[in-house]
């Protein structure tokens, strides 16, 4: 089984899908780590040689974040919009949408689920 980056590819999809797996990286970001590393898009990634996981892991490496270091990098982007109480960092405090979305009716992911409000009589 192939282990890249902390995580186990799934033996049975293609490569090309198997890399999307990893947490920063999509489709086309794994056809360039593919290209970059002369591995074929269609093989399983339960067929790969050790040399192929090898190049796939020293392309990713060397020229790409993720995983870990990403999501932190992420966390710190959202701390520091927190940190100076910018308008976006204001929205992310409050759970809402940070996007200009609206929140009148829908936004029911981000602001998790309905509250009743009780009518006084």
């Amino acid at each position: 089984m192939a282990r890249i980056e902390g995580i186990d590819l799934p033996r049975n999809k293609r490569v090309e899908i198997a890399l999307t797996y990893i947490f920063g990286i999509g489709r086309t970001t794994a056809r360039k780590i593919l290209d970059e590393a002369q591995v074929a898009y269609g093989i399983k990634a339960g067929d790969l040689s050790e040399l192929e996981v090898a190049r796939i892991r020293e392309v990713i490496q060397r020229s790409h974040k993720v995983e870990g270091e990403l999501r932190k990098e992420v966390a710190m982007n959202v701390k520091r919009l927190i940190d100076i109480n910018c308008y976006r960092g204001i929205r992310h405090k409050k759970g809402l949408p940070v996007r200009g979305q609206r929140t009148h009716t829908n936004a029911r992911t981000r602001k998790g689920p309905r509250r009743i409000v009780s009518k006084k009589r």
